[in-house]
């Protein structure tokens, strides 16, 4: 196979002090000819029960998120390893992979979709609804990461998207198969909904909109921040907020969908790991496909560390790396229960009441992927860990002042990460990524309210008010001499 186009990958070190490895590209366009390279048609994708014990499959075009056998158990997007292996050699995987990340062709430029043949190879290009999601930065927190004691902290910006959540990664596969079947008369679909605690909504509107296709959203009302509802609001989605939390919401559209042809848009439906595990394939490519050691992932439904470890072990299985990561689920202390049962040693998971947590995209008591996340972690080597109140508020605080600007659920994350360091479990020298879920100007709340110190359970240590003066210059000069040497 001919690889047309270039594109070329700088290594730098970041005890060099280089900062992130940088994309260059010759030309804004790749070769045509290169991007719709196809590997052979017989590339395909299936459900397949995620019962190791059944195994049936089903073809993406049914209406089916579970499968009918004695443990009602979900289902996976599953792939032929082996036609997959005979297309292409890794060598060739990696290349066009490569070759495809950040075009302008559509619609290979998507992170998700540069990758098509490993997601859903069947679909057709004009049937993909894309807003070429994906692609984003890798950031080398290196100021930050000299604090925790770490040489390789690195964050993964997945909410440098396009709703400002990595949600858009399974969204747009998703939306894709719907509009698929749709146009293809497979399946009867009025329309697709999903409960959520902000940014599934968030990420289903806008796609739906994309693709003139009507969205529902379940919400629990008064448990989202503003920006969150307005998303879905300002896409003329079809906002219902309920007197109850997530895992009431969940309840409620399961039962819908039971009834009326609405497709269901939450991770329990797999189709949305797929998107998701792009970003996995991802961090490879960034890393010029040497694997890092630890992968953290705050994580409520759980959906998405299965989302990464399958990235990972996908191209593992594959042939293009030699190994999986360590991988990490972060949860916040009020809503925790993947953390009881791996500290009880996988004995017994109960699901349990979430309290309110300034991360409350991952306020879930009731994880719908449980299976998937126990199955990722046992094969991982993973490990689960929690973070109280003011530990996420004091690790974002003090992540913020060295030029980040975190969500709640990524201060879970690097205070998890914290922890394993001085517990002596991640070494210094590790290579470490903490997935960032989403943007910090979708939860500005909590910090306003940290930085006034008004947060319950929270010592605003690292609290910085605004100083407000009278218009004098005398008065400005007095002030910053309290603050800093003139």
């Amino acid at each position: 196979m001919e690889l047309l186009g270039r594109l070329t990958w700088v290594r730098r070190s970041p005890r060099a002090r280089l900062g992130a490895p940088a994309r260059q590209f010759s030309t804004p366009r790749l070769d045509l000819a290169l991007a719709k390279t196809p590997p052979p048609a017989s590339l395909d994708a299936n459900f397949t029960c995620f019962n190791q014990n059944c195994g049936k499959t089903f073809s993406l075009g049914e209406v089916r998120y579970r499968c009918a056998c004695e443990k009602n158990a979900l289902l996976d997007v599953t792939h032929d390893y082996e036609k997959i292996k005979q297309a292409m050699s890794p060598s060739d995987w990696r290349a066009l992979f490569d070759r495809r990340a950040g075009s302008t062709l559509w619609p290979y430029g998507s992170g998700v979709w540069s990758k098509k043949e490993w997601i859903l190879p069947h679909i057709d290009n004009e049937n993909i609804v894309s807003m070429f999601e994906g692609n984003s930065n890798l950031f080398w927190a290196e100021r930050f990461g000299k604090t925790l004691g770490l040489s390789e902290l690195w964050i993964k910006q997945c909410g440098l998207s396009h709703t400002a959540s990595f949600k858009d990664l399974g969204m747009t596969v998703l939306v894709s198969q719907v509009n698929h079947m749709r146009k293809t008369g497979q399946a009867e679909i009025a329309a697709v909904g999903c409960a959520s605690t902000g940014d599934t909504s968030a990420a289903l509107a806008a796609y739906c909109a994309a693709a003139g296709i009507p969205c529902i959203v379940v919400l629990p009302r008064g448990k989202i921040t503003t920006a969150q509802l307005l998303q879905p609001i300002a896409n003329g989605a079809i906002v219902l907020n309920i007197d109850t939390d997530f895992d009431g919401c969940m309840k409620l559209i399961q039962e819908i969908v039971g009834e009326v042809p609405i497709y269901l848009a939450n991770s329990l439906n797999s189709l949305r790991i797929e998107g998701q595990k792009s970003a996995a394939l991802e961090i490879l490519q960034q890393f010029d496909w040497e694997v890092p050691d630890w992968v953290v992932v705050p994580s409520g439904n759980l959906g998405n560390i299965y989302a990464f470890w399958k990235g990972f072990n996908m191209a593992f299985e594959l042939g293009l790396v030699n190994k999986v990561p360590r991988m990490v689920v972060a949860q916040a202390h009020n809503a925790n229960p993947l953390y009881r049962a791996y500290r009880d040693g996988w004995t017994n998971f109960a699901p349990i009441k979430a309290e309110a947590t300034v991360a409350s995209a991952i306020q879930i008591g009731d994880p719908v992927s449980i299976d998937r996340a126990i199955y990722a972690l046992n094969r991982s080597d993973g490990i689960v860990e929690e973070a109280n109140e003011d530990e996420i508020m004091d690790i974002s605080a003090r992540a913020d002042m060295t030029g980040m600007f975190t969500c709640p659920h990524t201060g879970v994350g690097l205070a998890v990460v914290e922890k394993l360091r001085q517990k002596g479990t991640i070494d210094r020298d590790d290579r470490v990524i903490v997935v960032s879920t989403a943007h910090g100007l979708k939860f500005t709340q909590s910090k306003v309210a940290y930085h006034e110190g008004k947060l319950k359970d929270v010592i605003s240590k690292h609290a910085n008010q605004p100083i407000n003066l009278p218009d004098k210059s005398s008065a400005l000069i007095d002030a910053l001499r309290t603050r800093i040497k003139l």
